[in-house]
């Protein structure tokens, strides 16, 4: 079947088409409504039907007779080791750990709190609630102390599990101080944490409230999957909001089962068995859906990486496990690229290793720049596929439909729409616009299955947030164009469009051009406050390793490069040459703290920082070319 003949399908009869994608996945009771509306006037999917997703993850493959497979590969460069759980063996522990949870009282429709490191635990936790049908909310490990309090206060966990330690490159980070901090600051802390010790780190245990992981699991009997309803949430998952509260972005059962199990070949072109690594964290979207329930629901083996794309030991971490492991497809975020690319510019490091059965690369998480793409496909030769999707929506809006039709890659796009969404470009009074001019990013209600039903405990905010600014539509609050060919191209976020004396120009396209130059391993532009313009850019460069070039020179070059392909209006005229960007743990440039640099003497460190000392650079930089304006 074409691309076309199936998407126009979904398009003309989504409950039709959504029913036969539900049919491929077993159900305690079959869905009464594929598509109906809820007290809130919110679409929702597959209202009747009751299912487990542990279940569907764990137990049928084991009733199936592929127990013995690996469901779980652990590889730790941070620790120097190695596991394989098989999916008998993961769901015993999951059962266990579930038994235990619900000896502490945790039971269908409780909230559980987990921060942890990229261990398999963690995996362990996610399934466990999930089995009893709590609500888990993974917060990412690392997070500070208020950041994990304001969640605590949000979800209200009967529970919170973690572990003594998270470990990043070689640094030992106590995980249990960052805890009782935020416990010691919530309003409605947990009645009691659950901490997995690692033998790098002991944590203190507060004999009134803490228990031994292993203690917990010593003492339980295996828990049974618990039968929940389709619309029963399964997680929550904070994002940030522009208010600076997290958003709790709920995701139900059914529909989150469903979307997974049909992108697992649609978008990713995979078979039960094949090895699937996500280079994420379970604390992000990513990780939720491509690390655990994705992959183990289709019945893949997943790989769960503890470690970075360099420095554990070197760039050539990446083509190691994809050797070591089998791996047919691999997915990380282009700035993980990034710190390859500028590390081992040539990719000598690949050469070391017998990458012949990975089949290709996915990336998405931010925008994937024209020379991150053009690098990856001149070093493997392989299908290098940009896709795009988002925290509220937990599966892929556009993608190329490798496992059903693949399509010709255009560099900078995301290619065409998946089966489900009807993605149109929209004017700021929400008309459409013409092919290849540039929008807001906007997908015709209803949304597919697997998306966000609403957030937790505030529907008034996911209407205010998503549905208000454009009636009949989710605003995605990204910018792009649809070309003549229908290829989706994603530019960036809304608030990465700057007005320079009344020309809207991307900053994406400006940092396509700045990428290009052989010297630049990677860049950020913002839009600085103007007098006279409104606005003008400003760039920040990091430079590859060993690259030979006079900075004034490279500076001057890189205007030019602007100016003479974007115009002279666009007016770059300062490129600041630094260390690393600010960057959040998952890898996005916090470009609005460095916009509000410029404007603020005193601006507060985010929580999400992966490096504060790369805000100080950025600070200097500005001071050193007078631009910081208060």
């Amino acid at each position: 079947m074409s691309y076309q003949d199936l998407y126009q399908r979904a398009v003309r009869d989504p409950e039709g088409f959504w029913r036969e994608q539900a049919e491929k996945l077993p159900w305690h009771q079959t869905p009464r409504k594929i598509l109906g509306k809820d007290d809130q006037d919110h679409y929702r999917w597959f209202a009747g039907g009751q299912l487990n997703i542990s279940e569907l993850a764990l137990d049928r493959h084991v009733e199936a007779g592929r127990g013995d497979q690996a469901a779980i590969i652990y590889d730790s460069p941070a620790t120097n080791s190695q596991s394989r759980l098989s999916f008998r063996e993961l769901r015993d522990r999951v059962a266990l750990l579930a038994g235990g949870l619900r000896d502490l009282g945790v039971a269908k429709g409780d909230r559980v709190v987990i921060y942890m490191p990229m261990v398999p635990e963690a995996v362990i936790a996610m399934l466990a609630c999930a089995r009893l049908g709590a609500i888990h909310s993974v917060v990412f490990g690392g997070f500070q102390p208020h950041e994990l309090a304001v969640r605590i206060d949000d979800a209200r966990p009967k529970v919170l599990l973690t572990a003594s330690c998270g470990i990043e490159f070689s640094k030992v980070i106590p995980y249990k101080p960052l805890v009782d901090e935020a416990i010691r600051r919530s309003a409605e802390p947990p009645p009691r944490t659950v901490v997995l010790q690692r033998p790098e780190c002991h944590a203190d245990m507060d004999p009134e409230r803490d228990l031994d992981w292993q203690d917990v699991v010593a003492k339980a009997k295996p828990a049974d999957p618990v039968p929940v309803d389709a619309t029963h949430p399964l997680y929550i998952l904070y994002t940030s909001g522009t208010t600076g509260k997290p958003k709790g972005v709920v995701r139900d059962t059914g529909g989150y089962a469903v979307a997974l199990n049909f992108s697992m070949k649609y978008v990713y072109n995979l078979d039960p068995g094949d090895v699937f690594w996500t280079a994420s964290d379970v604390g992000w979207v990513v990780g939720h859906s491509y690390i655990v329930y994705g992959p183990l629901i289709y019945g893949c083996t997943t790989v769960v990486f503890e470690g970075k794309p360099v420095r554990t030991p070197d760039a050539g971490t990446f083509w190691r496990v994809i050797a070591e492991h089998q791996v047919k497809v691999f997915f990380t975020a282009p700035t993980a690229f990034r710190a390859v690319k500028k590390e081992d510019p040539e990719a000598k490091l690949l050469a070391d290793y017998d990458i012949s059965c990975l089949r290709a690369i996915y990336q998405a998480g931010e925008r994937l720049d024209p020379p991150t793409y053009e690098w990856l496909k001149r070093i493997t030769g392989l299908p290098v596929i940009d896709h795009w999707w988002q925290t509220e929506t937990g599966w892929p809006i556009a993608s190329n439909p490798m496992g059903i039709d693949p399509q010709p890659e255009k560099s900078g796009s995301a290619t065409f729409p998946v089966p489900g969404y009807q993605v149109e470009v929209l004017d700021p009074k929400g008309q459409p616009v013409e092919a290849g001019t540039q929008g807001n990013l906007a997908i015709r209600l209803p949304l597919p299955p697997g998306c966000l039903p609403t957030l937790w405990n505030d529907p008034a905010r996911f209407h205010s947030a998503y549905l208000e600014r454009f009636p009949g539509y989710y605003d995605t609050s990204d910018g792009g164009f649809i070309d003549e060919d229908g290829y989706i191209f994603v530019m960036g976020r809304m608030d990465d469009v700057i007005n320079v004396a009344g020309h809207r120009l991307s900053t994406g396209e400006m940092e396509e051009l700045i990428g290009g130059h052989s010297a630049v391993a990677e860049c950020a532009v913002v839009g600085l406050r103007d007098e006279m313009k409104g606005e003008t850019p400003m760039g920040f460069v990091v430079l590859k390793n060993g690259a030979d070039i006079d900075h004034a020179t490279l500076e001057q070059d890189l205007v030019d490069i602007v100016r003479n392909e974007i115009g002279a209006f666009a007016c770059l005229r300062q490129v600041a040459i630094v260390q690393k960007l600010p960057k959040t743990r998952s890898g996005k440039i916090l470009r609005k703290s460095i916009r509000q640099l410029s404007l603020e003497k005193d601006v507060s460190v985010p929580s999400t920082i992966d490096d504060p000392s790369s805000l100080e650079e950025i600070r200097s930089a500005m001071d050193k070319a007078g631009l910081r304006q208060f």
